[in-house]
């Protein structure tokens, strides 16, 4: 006899089977949430921390969200975060440029007036605290299908010794030989012809400026394909025959990025920008690297037509507010890597990010700017895949050993590395060797020296901008005393192209950026700029205690010169380090540097020793920190460096 359920049994046994069938059906879902409980719960554990440090969300008022590209930290303690258009066309074409100033330790912010599209301008620290802008955006790119007028570079020339002229946007080109007209996008001044005279022999050499020109109208009839000497509309008599344009082929090719000239002073007190002397070369993408005698010298970037600037260099004086060309020319990519050495000379690691062409210029190397001889510096891996790596000068700056972290390949390349490169400058013979490989091989990783000699590294992409989903969501901290590295805390979101990091004066370090060119991994649906900004707390934050630097106020230290502190705290400290505050944008933080600074100690009284080397410590702010013998560090205290006369 066969036993039959009851009617209860049968029912507990269908919602049993129901049960089943639901869990199989969402048990990815079911596990997926308690494993992000777990993880949630584990990240937050205090042991987790202190070896692992943390992530927490800056909570940024909406009215102050912007597209950030650049960053930079001021002596007030304030960072200065700007976007301009924030590569965003509709912005540019608005003329919506912003700049919002941002104070981490009251979590307040304050959007600054910005005068110009400062979107892929350069900027570093200068002596009196201010923050150099110079360049920025002139026009947008357009790809070669969405050029609907004919256009390209009109040369501009003037005759007359003793007249220079400035033609206005607008200004119409007729060509002598082909009939066809184009008109000027901007302004331009062409400066008197230069005139010698020797052995009662007079000699005039027409001067020349560049200026972007288009045609009035779309349509394939009004391209040019040969050269031209082109009368300039308005003008008569003499003026007709001293100023005229010379332009090759006006067409329908991809037109890049074009670049200004404009130059600006942030001030940080005042908090607005002021404007100074432009640059001799409309820049787009340069590297701004300051001298050992305050100056700051302006390299490479897109000019006014889009191309890479051939090696016009030049220099910028704080005092007089003016820029002067190096006498001889040297050609690198867009936004070179170039650090201040203790020998006084440019060394160039080989980073780059973003034009220029593939075989020039992408050697590392030693610059003399005095007799503009480069020496190379041979010996790093995947020469093929610096662009878009990070360098850094590592703590201390006093040994000068540099390394290069990760990269890709030139332009939209699909190669990245996991490579570091380490070279120190102090041996005879230079030569670059590798470190233990990063996390991942990344474009764009962002790397930031931490006050106890170690260096914190943080996302990228394993492609270019992200495609094919491919940020990496890893971060690890590098030792250089023991050339060892370890992982820390994942970062909350990726971060690739158009992000950054910076160390803060509490110690903590903040994440911005990321411009992912698809939102998908199959390259569907454009990105969204991250707009979040994060913090990381690294774990020396973790410990129980910390050292305090008692007397809080800004103090100026001439090179070679002392200065004391009160110091208290729970453990003995160990060693002070003078940080030059970050200024950061496309990979690129030349400015960040470490100096060990000597150290003496009486009771809770410690006094500490500049470097008498304005080469290892240019002048400017620096942060003052001092780190007990677990590697904590105090909050830091602001010391001015001024110019050594």
């Amino acid at each position: 006899m066969r036993l039959r359920p009851n009617r209860r049994a049968r029912r507990m046994a269908l919602g049993a089977a129901a049960v089943t069938v639901l869990a199989g059906m969402n048990g990815p879902a079911i596990w997926g949430y308690a494993s992000d409980q777990y993880h949630d719960y584990k990240i937050n554990q205090p042991e987790y921390k202190e070896k692992n440090g943390h992530w927490d969300v800056v909570d940024v008022p909406r009215e102050y969200r912007i597209n950030t590209i650049h960053a930079a930290l001021l002596h007030t303690g304030k960072v200065l975060l700007v976007a301009g258009s924030g590569n965003n066309a509709a912005n540019f074409r608005a003329k919506s440029f912003r700049t919002v100033l941002w104070d981490p330790r009251n979590n307040t912010f304050k959007n600054i007036p910005t005068p110009k599209d400062l979107f892929c301008a350069g900027h570093t620290q200068l002596p009196d605290g201010s923050l150099l802008v110079a360049g920025g955006t002139q026009r947008y790119e357009k790809l070669g299908g969405d050029v609907t007028k004919a256009g390209g570079l009109m040369v501009v020339h003037n005759e007359n010794p003793d007249k220079p002229m400035t033609f206005p946007a607008g200004t119409r080109f007729t060509g002598r030989g082909n009939g066809k007209t184009f008109e000027s996008k901007d302004a331009v001044l062409v400066p008197r012809a230069k005139k010698e005279t020797k052995d009662d022999r007079v000699t005039v050499t027409a001067s020349t400026a560049r200026v972007y020109v288009e045609a009035l109208k779309k349509g394939p009839k009004y391209e040019t394909g040969t050269t031209d000497n082109y009368r300039i509309e308005g003008l008569s008599g003499s003026d007709a025959d001293n100023f005229y344009g010379i332009a090759n082929k006006l067409s329908f090719d991809k037109k890049d990025f074009q670049g200004i000239k404009d130059a600006f002073e942030f001030d940080p007190v005042a908090e607005r920008y002021i404007p100074v002397d432009p640059m001799q070369e409309a820049r787009w993408y340069p590297t701004l690297t300051t001298l050992q005698d305050g100056k700051v010298l302006s390299v490479s970037g897109l000019d006014e037509i889009g191309q890479v600037v051939p090696g016009k260099n030049e220099v910028y004086d704080p005092k007089t507010k003016k820029w002067t060309y190096l006498p001889r020319q040297r050609f690198f990519p867009t936004y070179p890597s170039l650090f201040l050495t203790d020998g006084g000379k440019i060394f160039y690691t080989g980073s780059n990010a973003g034009y220029g062409p593939a075989d020039q210029g992408r050697t590392p190397g030693l610059w003399d700017l005095e007799s503009n001889d480069f020496t190379e510096v041979p010996g790093i891996s995947d020469p093929d895949t610096l662009e878009t790596s990070m360098s850094v000068l590592l703590p201390p700056a006093q040994r000068q050993r540099y390394m290069v972290l990760g990269g890709g390949g030139v332009g939209e390349d699909r190669k990245s590395t996991a490579k570091t490169r380490i070279v120190d400058l102090h041996d005879p013979k230079p030569a670059f060797h590798d470190g233990p490989e990063l996390y991942s091989k990344v474009r764009y990783p962002s790397s930031v020296i931490l006050p106890d000699d170690t260096v914190l590294t943080t996302n990228g992409s394993g492609d270019y901008r992200g495609r094919g989903a491919s940020n990496v969501l890893r971060a690890e901290i590098y030792d250089p005393g023991t050339n060892k590295r370890r992982s820390v805390a994942d970062p909350l979101v990726g971060r690739n192209y158009h992000s950054g990091a910076l160390l803060l004066p509490d110690g903590r370090v903040m994440t911005f950026g990321s411009d992912s060119l698809f939102g998908d991994k199959d390259n569907t649906r454009p990105g969204t700029f991250q707009q979040q900004i994060d913090l990381y707390t690294p774990p020396y934050l973790f410990h129980e205690g910390r050292p305090e630097i008692r007397d809080r106020g800004p103090r100026t230290v001439e090179l070679g010169g002392k200065t004391a502190y009160r110091v208290t705290g729970p453990r003995p400290v160990t060693k002070a380090r003078l940080i030059r505050p970050g200024s950061f944008t496309h990979v690129t933080n030349i400015e960040q540097r470490s100096i060990a600074l000597d150290l003496a100690r009486d009771g809770d009284r410690t006094t500490v020793t500049v470097p008498d080397d304005p080469s290892l410590v240019p002048p400017g702010w620096y942060m003052l920190e001092v780190v007990d013998d677990r590697g904590t560090p105090s909050e830091a205290v602001w010391v001015k460096v001024p110019v050594k006369e």
